[in-house]
């Protein structure tokens, strides 16, 4: 009898706290939780995967000796819509003032070639998207949220164009240098004929020809290749006949194979976001009675590309320089009593960046009765993980996937 009437004892306490919880939170006299601050960077490279860490920063305003028992976090991190890392948990109990949880998530290198399609198909534009939502049963099932955006622009192909006039030299014993004048280059992208698979580009060239004979051109050849990785060959027998004293257009249909960009992808992260492009012309020419190729360094382009796609790589360096970060993937909580939110806007990729912090916006979730049970993890992260990022280019992090791998298919 006695122990009967002590259950029923605790089950009104228990009842009473949960009602108490949700009428303080009411009153205001407890607060909700805000995710104050959610910070990722690069971890590590391997040949099929990119390890991605999370820092997600969550406040509890609530005095000393009061928790949110049953609280859940969640993220999601997507480039034009294309996710390269997510993560939750859930049971956690937060204390007063500031706790950053940590996140580790492994985004499969097949996701690059998607994004690159649309980073191409807006204008060389990405919209790097950061999503966090807190929620505690205790604070009435509300759900709180807080969005990241940046913009991300490049201009890689622009620098094709140009009004400069440069000598082409054929290096051949039976004929005199230069054989050719290449008096404008032009180059966009073809988006009209973008796909999945390939990025066209239409790359045009103006040539004079200063001999008092004519030229005609049977083939013009490509290679395009990032950081040494060949992304985009061909070769188009399309025939020209340059007039002596004329000039003439002539059209190069090249093309990245985007099924190459996560072999790309591999070298940029081992190069600490940084990529030489280059693309290299030649032309088969028949002249004077001669045929002979010619290597157009005159007009091989080249440019480079820097990114700093979460604007923290400087603290974070990937590849030969990952030595000097300082990565602490600490999956377990670790509090601080007052809340500094801090907010960080250096994105840069190529051209630049703006980033925009949408406000907090609260809607109410089902999260059942907070009860006596034992907090549960139940996320994509272990919560008892610490993890040192010292990536280079020849090895990388070991980051623990805790069933939060991106593995879409490509």
């Amino acid at each position: 009898m006695f122990r009967l009437g002590r259950l029923k004892l605790l089950v009104v306490v228990v009842l009473a706290l949960g009602t108490a919880g949700g009428a303080a939170f009411a009153l205001g006299a407890v607060g909700a939780p805000t995710v104050e601050s959610v910070d990722n960077h690069f971890a590590g490279v391997s040949n099929e995967t990119t390890a991605v860490h999370t820092n997600l920063t969550v406040n509890n305003p609530n005095p000393v000796g009061v928790q949110l028992g049953g609280t859940a976090v969640d993220y999601t991190v997507a480039m034009n819509g294309v996710p390269i890392a997510s993560g939750d948990k859930s049971g956690l109990a937060l204390a007063k003032g500031n706790s950053t949880l940590a996140f580790a998530t492994q985004m499969q290198n097949g996701q690059i070639p998607p994004w690159w399609h649309t980073h191409i198909e807006n204008g060389e534009t990405t919209e790097v998207t950061i999503d966090a939502d807190v929620s505690s049963s205790m604070l009435g099932g509300r759900s709180l949220s807080v969005a990241q955006d940046k913009t991300i622009e490049t201009d890689i192909i622009g620098q094709f164009n140009s009004t400069e006039t440069r000598p082409v030299n054929a290096n051949q014993p039976l004929v005199s240098d230069p054989v050719l004048y290449i008096n404008e280059t032009r180059g966009s992208w073809d988006r009209a004929n973008l796909t999945e698979s390939e990025t066209p580009m239409d790359l045009a060239f103006t040539v004079y020809n200063p001999k008092p004979y004519p030229y005609t051109v049977s083939k013009i050849g490509y290679e395009i290749s990032m950081n040494d990785v060949t992304v985009g060959e061909g070769e188009t027998e399309r025939g020209y006949t340059i007039g002596p004293g004329q000039t003439e257009t002539i059209e190069a249909d090249t093309a990245i194979q985007n099924g190459n960009l996560d072999r790309w992808w591999v070298t940029h992260l081992e190069r600490n976001q940084v990529t030489d492009l280059s693309i290299d012309f030649y032309l088969v020419l028949e002249g004077g009675g001669e045929q002979f190729r010619i290597d157009l360094d005159a007009i091989d382009y080249e440019t480079t590309i820097e990114t700093d796609i979460f604007g923290n790589k400087a603290q974070y360096p990937t590849g030969e320089n990952a030595t000097t970060a300082s990565d602490s993937a600490n999956e377990s909580e670790s509090a601080t009593e007052t809340p500094t939110p801090t907010e960080t806007d250096d994105g840069i990729l190529g051209g630049g960046s703006t980033e925009t912090t949408t406000a907090t916006t609260e809607t109410a979730t089902d999260d059942g009765v907070l009860g006596g049970s034992d907090s549960t993890d139940t996320a994509t992260a272990t919560e008892a993980e610490t993890t040192t990022a010292t990536p280079t280019a020849t090895s990388t992090e070991t980051a623990t996937d805790d069933g939060g791998i991106l593995a879409l298919a490509r």
